[in-house]
């Protein structure tokens, strides 16, 4: 069988771009790597994503079709071979929301607007037959990685999940469960663009998106306001739910107490997602995002006043302090997957 590298400069050749120069760009956490080709007047970008993970190609391009049927800016795809698991990607240059937003904080504000006016759009129109549509146990489930993989990394040992799991899903159900929408799941700063020469809701470029799935409507805004890798100032955050609400006719207490629930689903996981990356996938970088992640939890917490959920998880999870990061640290690519 050819290696990964035949295969993609075979690729590279059938489509045109076999004498483009390749320069590799940063990735995000799953398995794909992404390269930038350039040749005289022309970029655009290769995805490589061998097959057998969670996504495939094939979902890729069937949202990415989705998407910009419905007017929305995910990248034209220029070539595609999903039994080899490459694409060719039309090429949205370098300017995440997060790069200009570090460059100018004060477009902040401007920009998660934006985002939220795309996912107003996004929600009113029909989606895609066939999405996975979890129930509330199942949410609850992906929020146990807390305990399977942050709380194992610091304390070395594992606790049975199933109280936990089972108020979770309870406060979900009653909560933060109803009518579902298409959510996209990883919808925050660094999957989104800035691009230029486009208007409207165009001019937010779209990444990252092959694990939609059907959900609810608070999901990818908590996913953008309470990003897990960099801090949305407070006034943002209630600027863009309150335009959210009025755009979708919420109600805005309602929808408050369901984004607090959902919020704490989402850290939850992400606390035992970005552990996971260090101590299987060698990927300590993720570390440096505990301590953000963990605020946003309690202070979802905080807001629910769902007393018992709280009194739980302060049981059940270590801080991620100093000495706590650090043991996990040690632990880091060596810990093999079950």
């Amino acid at each position: 069988m050819p290696d990964r590298e035949t295969l993609i400069t075979d690729f590279l050749d059938r489509t045109g771009w076999a004498t483009a120069i390749r320069t590799p760009i940063a990735g995000d956490a799953s398995q794909r790597r992404y390269e930038r080709l350039t040749r005289p007047g022309m970029t655009a970008i290769l995805m490589d994503s061998p097959l057998g993970q969670a996504d495939s190609p094939a979902d890729f391009q069937r949202i990415d079709l989705h998407l910009r049927g419905l007017g929305l800016n995910a990248p034209e795809i220029l070539a595609a071979d999903p039994a080899q698991g490459l694409l060719l990607l039309e090429d949205f240059g370098d300017a995440s929301f997060a790069k200009v937003m570090a460059q100018d904080p004060a477009q902040e504000i401007q920009l998660c607007e934006m985002a939220t006016d795309v996912l107003v759009h996004l929600q009113a129109q029909p989606a895609p037959l066939g999405l996975p549509d979890l129930s509330a146990g199942d949410w609850a489930a992906a929020a146990m990685m807390s305990l399977e993989w942050y709380r194992f990394a610091i304390t070395g040992d594992k606790v049975d999940p199933g109280r936990f799991c089972d108020l979770l899903t309870d406060i979900l159900s009653i909560q933060a469960d109803g009518p579902r929408v298409m959510i996209l799941r990883d919808y925050h700063a660094e999957n989104l663009m800035l691009v230029n020469g486009r208007h409207g809701l165009e001019k937010v470029g779209i990444l990252d998106f092959q694990l939609a799935q059907m959900g609810q409507p608070g999901y990818d805004l908590v996913s953008l306001l309470q990003d897990a890798r960099r801090d949305v100032s407070p006034v943002t955050e209630a600027a863009c739910i309150a335009r959210f609400c009025a755009a979708t006719g919420a109600e805005p207490a309602a929808f408050a107490q369901s984004y607090t629930v959902l919020g704490i689903q989402r850290a939850l996981r992400i606390l035992g997602m970005f552990a996971r990356l260090c101590l299987v996938e060698g990927k300590p970088q993720y570390l440096g995002h505990l301590p953000r992640v963990w605020e946003q939890l309690w202070r979802n917490l905080a807001l629910s006043g769902l007393a018992q959920l709280q009194d739980l998880c302060h049981s059940l999870l270590p801080a991620p302090d100093a000495p706590n990061l650090e043991k996990i640290a040690r632990r880091c690519a060596k810990i093999t997957p079950h």
